[in-house]
């Protein structure tokens, strides 16, 4: 698949997708949303690369949904350029199990959930509606002195989305979200910080080369299929009614990872003092109880 509203780039184990519309701020489309979602296919599909790093192209992150349709921006029954999306009915006939009412930006959230490798945001500037909330799903998210961000669904007439309603309280509690959300409004990189939204504040300039540090001390120097365990273990476990269901898991990764070639060569390159060279490969080598969970179908 060519991209036309993203940039991807693999070196050195690191992915980079770069979102890229400059001229409209990167305002999310239904073509970036396919292009984004087969970019993370093909993340987890390479094991070349350990570990992704998404940006925005120009001064922006993403502005958040493309508004250029005007008042029929989010009515896609009413839009004639937007037929995947229309014909799920309206009003009272709305079919709520229909698949084309799923939003795109959730389609985009759930893919970078799935996926097997660490991903980074490296948020170069404002970040506002689907702009910060596809990033919630990301694991570590790391904000130039230039980041904005906002919940402005309110604002308007809308609802969260991309999952944002599961998303969000979790990362920085339910107050913080709901005032977040109920206003709208748009809030610097340090109140993201503050608030546990980001990890870390940079200067402009400092911002990739913190995020590609970090990727590469994940590259570097982990096991790319305990990685790969590790995540959805933390991410799923969100989820979990009792600590049980954490030690199920634990106990089934560490006894299975025990007998593979990475846990022998993770001991011995620690004994030996050297960088380890792990052997097993998310393609092929993810145990046999992964996935754990049953399948989620739309209804």
């Amino acid at each position: 698949m060519s991209y036309e509203h993203i940039q991807y780039a693999v070196a050195d184990k690191i992915a980079t997708i770069t979102l890229n519309r400059p001229d409209k701020l990167n305002a999310f489309t239904a073509t970036m949303m396919n292009e984004l979602i087969d970019a993370f296919g093909k993340i987890d599909a390479d094991d070349d690369v350990c570990v992704a790093v998404v940006t925005g192209a120009g001064r922006a992150f993403c502005a958040g949904a493309d508004l250029s349709a005007g008042a029929k921006t989010f009515d896609y029954d009413a839009r004639s350029d937007r037929p995947d999306r229309a014909g799920a009915g309206r009003g009272k006939d709305i079919n709520w199990s229909d698949p084309r009412i799923r939003d795109g930006g959730g389609l985009v959230s759930l893919r970078i959930f799935e996926c097997l490798k660490p991903v980074i945001a490296a948020v170069n500037g404002p970040a506002v509606g689907v702009g910060i909330t596809m990033q919630l799903p990301m694991d570590i998210r790391i904000a130039s002195e230039t980041a904005r961000f906002g919940f402005v669904f309110a604002r308007r007439g809308i609802v969260p989305e991309a999952c944002s309603s599961w998303f969000l309280p979790r990362i920085v509690g339910i107050s913080k979200a709901m005032e977040w959300c109920a206003t709208g409004r748009v809030f610097d990189a340090k109140e993201a910080l503050e608030a546990g939204l980001v990890s870390k504040v940079v200067k402009p300039e400092e911002l990739l080369p913190t995020a590609y540090a970090l990727a590469r001390e994940i590259a570097d120097n982990t096991a790319p299929v305990s990685v790969a365990l590790t995540r959805q273990m933390l991410w799923r476990m969100l989820g979990a009614d009792h600590p049980m269901e954490g030690h199920k898991i634990d106990s089934r990764g560490i006894y299975s990872r025990g007998q593979a070639a990475d846990a022998k060569e993770g001991v011995m390159s620690f004994l030996e003092k050297r960088q380890p060279h792990y052997p097993n490969k998310v393609s092929t080598d993810m145990p046999s109880y992964f996935p754990w969970w049953k399948p989620r179908e739309y209804s």
